[in-house]
């Protein structure tokens, strides 16, 4: 069943006096419990696409569909509403919380704002999404500065799931981990997806980290759409100078393709 349906979705900024496509007739689709993969190059329009289709910046054209209805077209308390379905988890987490917060806070404000659980049982929920993501209750006490980088990747985590989405927005989510702690966080996102039916839209210059989590694979250069296809074929077999761009940087994939293939 498709959720996300974007046609001819356009963006355009002005910066230092001059019009900057970041946008330029983007469509895709994704569908329930599904990954996609948003690779490109460092400007390549990507996180601004996660950013419109999460309602952060407006779109100058196009049309979203996302759960039957018209995305764009939602405001007010309605938007609210159904801003519970589509979560988004950042880069830079702790500049997208309170720093003066504390976990339990943190987690239980998406509690809170879309009404998940009655209020008597929120402490309850805070502490099971916290040890669902693999972390003791007792961190609910903490102030989210004095927890490590790869804790608040988790206490984000606990917080995109709080109001039981239907989709995720992963904006380059793992690119600040070493690669131990970037590996746990994509086995906890896979184990989501298998137990909750998430969708994510994951969106990363890396394509070994796109590799690990996405059933298929959509890749930008200047704002537009350039190649989709089954994560393994885009991976394995890119057909435009953009992906093979990307594949380059990390040839290892291609080894380890061939050697899930048998090649």
């Amino acid at each position: 069943m498709t959720l996300l349906d974007v046609e001819n979705l356009s963006k355009r900024y002005t910066s230092g006096g001059r019009a900057v496509t970041a946008l330029d007739g983007v469509s895709l689709t994704l569908s329930a419990g599904e990954t996609l993969g948003l690779a490109g190059a460092s400007g390549s329009g990507k996180s601004t696409l996660a950013r419109v289709l999460t309602r952060l910046v407006p779109a100058d054209g196009g049309a979203v569909r996302f759960g039957g209805e018209d995305w764009l077209a939602l405001s007010g308390g309605r938007l609210r509403r159904r801003r519970a379905k589509m979560q988004m988890v950042f880069q830079d987490v702790l500049g997208a919380f309170n720093p003066r917060a504390t976990v339990a806070s943190v987690i239980a404000d998406p509690l809170r704002i879309h009404a998940v659980v009655p209020r008597a049982e929120r402490e309850r929920e805070v502490a099971a999404l916290l040890d669902r993501v693999g972390l003791p209750a007792s961190y609910g006490a903490r102030s989210i500065r004095d927890v490590s980088g790869g804790q608040r990747q988790r206490i984000a985590i606990a917080r995109a799931i709080a109001s039981r989405p239907a989709l995720i927005v992963l904006d380059e989510a793992v690119s600040a981990l070493d690669v131990s702690l970037r590996e746990k966080i994509l086995e906890l996102l896979v184990a989501l997806q298998e137990e909750r039916g998430i969708a994510y839209l994951f969106v990363s210059h890396d394509l070994a980290v796109l590799a690990a989590v996405s059933h298929r694979i959509a890749v930008m250069e200047a704002g537009r759409i350039v190649e989709t296809g089954p994560a393994a074929r885009v991976i394995g077999d890119p057909q435009s100078s953009a992906a093979r761009a990307l594949v380059r940087a990390v040839p290892r994939l291609l080894i380890e393709q061939e050697n899930r293939n048998g090649v």
